[in-house]
């Protein structure tokens, strides 16, 4: 079974991603790990190549077309980054979006970088402007369609453990020969 998880930043997609896989005894695979491979691959470290991709648009290329062929070639895999469900599309068998409020997932993501809340509000907002504008340039992906995901939840209600038992429960009782609603990914761009 291939599983995405997807959603902005500090929405709980690695832990959520990470007790998935490790409940159902998948593979997890990060756009994170991607974008290190990538680096390694050519020779960067994670500092230098974060500079080059803010210069170099085939960087994200690159790591997205890494997170399709993933998805293409993987089972019993559980794929985590912001574009996961629109990469892996028709090859996902649970497409799942994870969000919480703003404030919320800004709050987690300056305990988690030690750092001031309303630089991390500023930063977290002109993050998801600019992936927005870059999605749909690159893709003609609106990033805030959820159509094409099975579930979605929002983490700010229930914490990382009934997060993982919704989403275990979903891919549990999901059966594939009684699946008559495959939501299609239509009107991507798959140009890398």
């Amino acid at each position: 079974m291939l599983i995405t998880v997807s959603g902005p930043a500090g929405s709980g997609k690695s832990t959520l991603a990470a007790g998935l896989a490790d409940a159902l005894g998948h593979e997890h695979v990060s756009g994170g790990d991607i974008f290190r491979a990538l680096a390694d691959e050519r020779g960067y470290s994670l500092v230098e190549f974060n500079e080059l991709a803010e210069e170099d648009d085939q960087i994200d290329r690159d790591l997205d077309r890494r997170l399709r062929e993933t998805a293409r070639e993987s089972t019993d895999l559980v794929l985590e980054s912001r574009l996961a469900g629109w990469m892996a599309a028709e090859y996902a068998d649970l497409r799942v979006w994870l969000d919480a409020p703003l404030d919320v997932r800004a709050d987690r993501i300056a305990d988690r970088e030690d750092k001031p809340l309303d630089e991390v509000l500023e930063e977290t907002r002109a993050r998801a402007a600019s992936e927005a504008q870059r999605y749909r340039e690159y893709y003609g992906i609106d990033i805030e369609d959820r159509s094409i995901y099975d579930l979605t939840v929002n983490t700010a209600r229930w914490d990382a453990d009934a997060c993982l038992s919704l989403v275990l429960s979903a891919a549990e009782s999901y059966d594939d020969d009684s699946d008559e609603g495959k939501y299609p990914v239509e009107g991507v761009r798959y140009e890398f």
